[in-house]
């Protein structure tokens, strides 16, 4: 279980994705899914250094003309999903294969401190 609350995206992200990974145990094996299920709350508290809520840009394209969609991590912080913003960063630091599918599966999110999980105490991630 990780707080997200006033923590650096990217730095948490990857941390994040290592234990999804499984990279922390001994017995990690690259071809194994041997990664733990991780908890996220309050993943409308992070944040990011310097001038990235407004610089950094986010595109997406549904195939069709005009169906271009760009957006800034403020736009998605502020709107209707702010959990997006973790998960887009961890699936970018996960294998782009069925692996990494599967252990994308294993990330669990919450923009609140509310959540249907276990009631553990959130882990406190050092650098």
């Amino acid at each position: 279980m990780v707080d997200a609350k006033d923590q650096v995206l990217g730095r948490v992200a990857s941390q994040i994705a290592r234990v999804l990974r499984g990279k922390h145990k001994p017995s990690y094996t690259p071809n194994v899914d041997t990664g733990d299920h991780v908890v996220v709350i309050n993943a409308d508290k992070i944040k990011m250094t310097g001038k990235k809520w407004t610089d950094r840009v986010y595109f997406t394209y549904s195939g069709y003309p005009g169906g271009q969609r760009v957006l800034t991590p403020k736009m998605i912080g502020t709107g209707k999903h702010p959990q997006r913003l973790i998960e887009h960063s961890v699936r970018g630091m996960l294998p782009k294969n069925s692996m990494g599918r599967e252990v994308f599966r294993s990330l669990h999110v919450y923009a609140g401190t509310e959540h249907p999980h276990t009631a553990q105490q959130p882990k406190e991630i050092k650098f």
